[in-house]
């Protein structure tokens, strides 16, 4: 088993910066009211891009391997959230929006069953917990 590691440095008030074996730093805080100065992706929001970046690369990744000409792809997520401490993520819904011509629904579907059923660390981690549902658009080339 892989190990990897990680650290949040305290800068002030709730604001952090996460730095990780890739060796990037992320700033993570919190709104003014609540301690922190606005500067930084709320860490749950970290969740979020987490799960919609790992599906996405595997679903750009696929669709290259499978010669689907995209020109443009994006990948949103809408999420409920419990209104009480500890607030959670109950439900979340992807959609994979894809521009480009000729493209096979029925590759883009693939592409996105491999991503959530094989694929995604970050699918799997959290698909016991909460609700996560996915859908897609093709659109003609901008």
């Amino acid at each position: 088993m892989s190990k990897v590691k990680g650290k949040a440095v305290h800068i002030k008030g709730v604001t952090f910066m996460g730095l990780t074996d890739s060796n990037h730093w992320v700033p993570m805080d919190g709104p003014e009211q609540f301690g922190g100065s606005d500067a930084g992706i709320r860490p749950k929001e970290l969740l979020l891009l987490s799960l919609i970046g790992c599906t996405g690369s595997d679903v750009a990744s696929i669709l290259n391997k499978m010669r689907e000409p995209f020109t443009k792809f994006e990948v949103h997520i809408e999420g409920e959230m419990t209104e009480t401490h500890p607030k959670v993520y109950t439900k979340l819904h992807i959609t994979f929006k894809i521009w480009g011509e000729g493209l096979k629904a029925a590759n883009i579907e693939k592409a996105i069953a491999l991503s959530r059923e094989t694929y995604c660390g970050v699918t799997a981690m959290l698909k016991n917990s909460i609700e996560i549902t996915d859908s897609y658009e093709i659109n003609p080339t901008e």
